[in-house]
């Protein structure tokens, strides 16, 4: 018999994407969420065709395609003169190429979509400021023990709960991270506060010797979101939501280009963290637990794929607890056989990919000029994006 009742640790991209498949397949969930609101804040986040052809099934496409920005080029610049080289747009012919189109949204926005899609099905299935502690397995459920003095039990619980995650500790004990000797910036730039010329709706990736910065427009040329990630080892603090300044971001980036300046102080609140690496679980479901996204495979910053894992396993998940009426750790451990390897291989993607995003030869215009047309050629961009776009989640095996 498939399970009657999920319970979800998490309620952001991971927990709610899966609460929307397993409920659009007749299972009853419960999402626990520690934040009073929502936990997905101003950042903007890459939804590639593996993603976006799973929301889409799920019925968000409608929803969707009011908020996103269909990517209409993309450029890369060098981070001292501005110049600039074309750049392969996986966007541009996705949907012909991939079956399913690629999108840019505001986190927040995708966050509000998936929050309501499962409101609508189901109101009272998301418990705010409720956070998992730890789990108590039975032979029959599982209880999960809440922060607030409560518990609650369910056939299975399902670990969203992010790089910090505690259903994973519970599961599996402490994890080790190391620090990378970088950072990261973020920030929300409003297009209003951009001289004319600078508001343009393509994506830059501006590439230099100790960093780079990622730009893109988001709530259809509204915004502008700006990635940056430096090499730096004076900052270990893993927090989204530590604020920093535009003068000490500016600092991380001396000499470079005027606009990326213009850009970095039009941020209205910028925020810092260190990039820590951690090596991706060789297990993720134990008994008629599991866990998924960050909790299971948090991927630097390097690659855009991170919330595109998290939605990948959320559909694939709720796939085995409704296709596999065997028993509840059965269905979990095919959802760790059919995932396991293709996380840990994008985890491991993610970090290689660091050397095209940063080199010393981009110290002048002509090993720049070499370095580009090495790297970012358009036939191998593509090469590379086939295995990571053409996965799909709804057909894998499980």
């Amino acid at each position: 018999m498939q399970p009657k009742r999920v319970l979800i640790a998490g309620g952001g991209i991971a927990g709610l994407t899966t609460a929307l498949a397993l409920l659009a397949r007749g299972i009853d969930v419960q999402v626990f969420e520690r934040g009073a609101a929502s936990p997905e804040v101003g950042a903007g986040v890459e939804l590639s065709p593996n993603a976006t052809r799973v929301l889409i099934a799920l019925g968000l496409g409608p929803a969707l395609e009011r908020i996103v920005w269909n990517t209409a080029g993309k450029e890369i610049r060098l981070w001292n003169t501005g110049q600039s080289w074309p750049m392969d747009d996986a966007g541009i012919g996705s949907v012909a190429r991939y079956g399913a189109p690629c999108w840019m949204v505001h986190r927040a926005d995708l966050h509000g979509v998936l929050l309501d899609a499962v409101r609508e099905r189901t109101p009272e299935a998301v418990s705010l400021g409720a956070h998992c502690i730890g789990l108590e397995p039975g032979e029959n459920a599982v209880t999960m023990h809440l922060g607030d003095g409560r518990s609650a039990a369910g056939d299975a619980v399902i670990g969203a709960d992010g790089v910090h995650s505690r259903v994973r500790r519970t599961m599996f004990g402490a994890s080790s991270a190391a620090f990378t000797g970088l950072m990261a910036w973020r920030g929300i730039a409003p297009m209003e506060r951009l001289p004319v010329p600078m508001r343009r709706l393509i994506g830059t990736l501006w590439l230099g010797c100790h960093g780079h910065v990622l730009t893109y427009p988001l709530r259809q040329g509204e915004l502008l979101n700006v990635v940056c990630v430096v090499q730096r080892d004076d900052w270990r603090l893993e927090s989204w939501f530590q604020p920093g300044t535009a003068e000490e971001w500016l600092a991380d980036l001396p000499g470079w280009h005027e606009d990326v300046q213009t850009i970095i102080r039009a941020v209205e609140a910028p925020f810092k963290w260190a990039l820590l690496s951690r090596e991706p679980l060789r297990r993720f479901a134990q008994g008629r637990a599991c866990v998924i996204g960050d909790a299971a495979h948090p991927a630097l910053p390097l690659l855009g794929q991170g919330a595109c894992l998290a939605i990948e396993d959320a559909l694939v998940v709720a796939r085995c607890l409704a296709e596999h009426a065997t028993a509840v750790p059965d269905a979990l451990a095919r959802f760790e056989a059919a995932r396991v390897v293709r996380t840990a291989a994008i985890v491991h993607a993610s970090a290689a990919n660091l050397p095209r995003l940063v080199s010393p030869e981009l110290a002048n215009q002509a090993g720049a000029a070499d370095f580009v047309a090495r790297e970012w050629a358009t036939q191998d961009e593509r090469q590379r994006n086939e295995w990571l776009f053409n996965y799909n989640a709804l057909t894998v095996p499980v």
